[in-house]
């Protein structure tokens, strides 16, 4: 549009729109730059350059033209166009990049609750789980579906605790992910940025005389250069149209249909997917439990053919509900329900710390991307300096710090009616559709199974390890 527009005038002052491009690219992908100063600096540029164009008769060196940027503020030379268009890209800038960092944010969580490593009470409850029916001559049959989903909460039970953390983190990805398809719409502030900046310059050419007197009051006369011919340049900048002229598409708008532009319907997809993560962390073992090669899943009143741990028959407990302190009830693994696991603890962290800059980004406030990991890490020194005398702040010394502790007294592990009453059964929650039921269809589901999968393999990968 420039080159169109201004020709080789703008050819020779292109370096001045590249510079504030990589700026904002840079922004984007995650540099420390600050867009209003970027802004700020490149309409000072501007202004100082087509001060220059416009009085090409008189002398101005780079000190006379430090005092014109510098009158800047008093003389508004371009109107309010800077304000309103620094505004604006900065607010959708910032939208954009908090939500792809907080999408990172998400992955990196996965990647690294994906690390902790089953303890050696979990993998004997798995053992016992998936291989003591071969020992009873019944090799085909599987465990009980309740008595899978106590052996799952009770391996799960502290990547349970980022349930919380993680669903407040999704709402407010969703809500930063609803401004950038509506008032925060990047697309809709880029794509007339050539507009913006050639309405600018009108105003600025608009202005030219009166502009040029409360210079010349501010920073001084400067002398003529007594080239004659400098006067016809003069009058062409001064007098000539600048004013951007569309012609057809011109690059103006981008498609637009009934879903919306390319943009609003990249991250109308995306929520679609972050949405179906929610209560990940309490429903993985429903997800796990529910599926037929995994565990037996009752049909028509079949229950009592399965692997209840001991023999084949009904199992006899009801499913515990999730989290630590709740697997003080669990019948088939001991969970140290006083110690922490630091993974997940400095999870939790993140979580917080992405939550608040989501809800920031969400108002339109500006985020502070400062370094989340000694953030993170300084927090985690005053979590692990207690004393250690069962207050669950420091790291266990359970074997890959995995927050479980193993008591060979079985009877600690059986349920207790006067500790929990009323407990949960495997009905009073509704178990999750199993993954290879749940409707496909385009791009969206593939897309939405591409995080489902990401989240079970880490789970799998965990699981089979510890067989």
């Amino acid at each position: 549009m420039f080159v169109r527009t201004y020709g080789q005038l703008y050819q020779q002052n292109a370096h001045i729109f590249n510079d504030l491009f990589t700026d904002l690219r840079s922004y984007y992908r995650g540099r420390n730059i600050n867009l209003l100063d970027a802004l700020e600096n490149f309409f000072a540029t501007l202004f100082q350059r087509m001060f220059q164009l416009l009085n090409a008769q008189y002398e101005l060196d780079q000190s006379y033209l430090g005092c014109v940027a510098n009158t800047m503020d008093k003389l508004n030379p371009f109107g309010d166009v800077p304000q309103k268009f620094s505004q604006q890209l900065k607010r959708s800038f910032v939208a954009a990049r908090t939500f792809m960092q907080g999408l990172a944010i998400g992955r990196d969580v996965i990647l690294q609750v994906g690390k902790i490593q089953p303890c050696h009470n979990c993998r004997k409850s798995l053992m016992k789980m998936m291989y003591c029916s071969y020992c009873s001559g019944l090799p085909t049959i599987k465990p009980c579906n309740n008595y899978c989903l106590n052996v799952m909460k009770g391996c799960l039970a502290y990547q349970a605790e980022l349930n919380s953390e993680w669903n407040k983190y999704i709402n407010e990805l969703i809500k930063v992910a609803n401004r950038l398809m509506t008032s925060f719409n990047i697309e809709q502030v880029v794509d007339p940025m050539d507009v913006k900046i050639s309405e600018a310059i009108m105003n600025l050419q608009e202005g030219s005389e009166k502009i040029r007197q409360q210079v010349f009051t501010s920073c001084g006369q400067p002398r003529f250069k007594g080239r004659r011919k400098r006067k016809a340049d003069y009058e062409e900048y001064a007098y000539g149209n600048w004013r951007y002229q569309p012609t057809g598409n011109g690059g103006m708008a981008r498609p637009t249909t009934a879903a919306g532009t390319n943009l609003e319907r990249l991250v109308s997809d995306i929520v679609k997917q972050v949405e179906v993560t929610k209560d990940f962390w309490t429903l993985l073992p429903y997800t796990l439990c529910n599926h037929d090669q995994f565990a037996f899943v009752a049909r028509n009143g079949t229950e009592g053919n399965c692997w209840n741990g001991e023999h084949q028959g009904r199992y006899p407990h009801d499913v515990v509900q999730d989290g630590i302190k709740a697997q003080a009830h669990n019948p088939e693994v001991t969970v140290d329900t006083r110690r922490h696991n630091m993974i997940v603890q400095q999870q939790i962290l993140r979580l917080k710390l992405i939550h608040t800059k989501l809800s920031n980004a969400h108002l339109g406030l500006d985020v502070d991307w400062m370094d989340m990991a000694d953030t993170i890490d300084d927090t985690l020194v005053d979590v692990g300096s207690g004393s250690g005398s069962g207050s669950g702040a420091g790291i266990d010394d359970d074997e890959n710090g995995s927050g479980y502790t193993f008591h060979e007294d079985s009877t600690t592990r059986r349920y207790n009616h006067h500790h929990h009453t009323n407990p949960p059964t495997s009905t009073s929650k509704m178990p999750p559709t199993p993954v290879e039921n749940r409707p496909r269809g385009g791009a969206t589901s593939k897309t939405g199974s591409v995080v489902i999968l990401m989240l079970l393999t880490a789970v799998t990968a965990w699981i089979q390890s510890s067989l």
